[in-house]
């Protein structure tokens, strides 16, 4: 799976910018950021477009809906690094045009205009990537 530069970037300049202390225990060079706790990320961030693309594709695979999902905005982004790197995201999602039976690829997929078709959920995600064994899990898919 296809994780993008800014995945792969902010994976290697967290993970190795790493100095051990006179103690001997790690910590990160000239950074706030601390392995383990959650630090916002901006929202265009390649990274958390595709954490978010997967959430979406958890939501579709789950839904009954006869439409795809997409989202349409996302309103706040953390990652946290966790043996990998997690992200907490807010996202809108939008119903598309598009069946599910016939459409694979949503960046093909334009928003339904129909107004009672239309639809909208607003959503949290939780994104684990660990990009080193190409795997990718969205343990909480939660949408109202």
């Amino acid at each position: 799976m296809l994780f993008g530069w800014g995945l792969t970037i902010f994976c290697a300049l967290i993970l190795c910018d790493v100095a051990r202390t006179s103690t001997g225990n790690r910590q990160l060079r000239n950074s706030t950021i601390k392995p383990g706790f959650p630090i916002p990320v901006k929202t265009n961030d390649p990274g958390v477009q595709s954490a978010a693309r997967f959430g979406v594709y958890r939501y579709n695979n789950k839904s009954n809906d006869i439409f795809l999902f997409k989202e349409s905005h996302i309103n706040k982004a953390m990652v946290q690094v966790v043996r990998g790197l997690k992200y907490e995201l807010d996202v809108d999602i939008g119903r598309t045009v598009c069946s599910k039976r016939t459409h694979a690829n949503l960046d093909r997929c334009d928003f339904q205009r129909n107004k009672t078709l239309k639809q909208t959920f607003r959503c949290y995600f939780e994104v684990w990537l660990i990009p080193w064994l190409k795997r990718v899990q969205v343990p909480v898919s939660l949408c109202q």
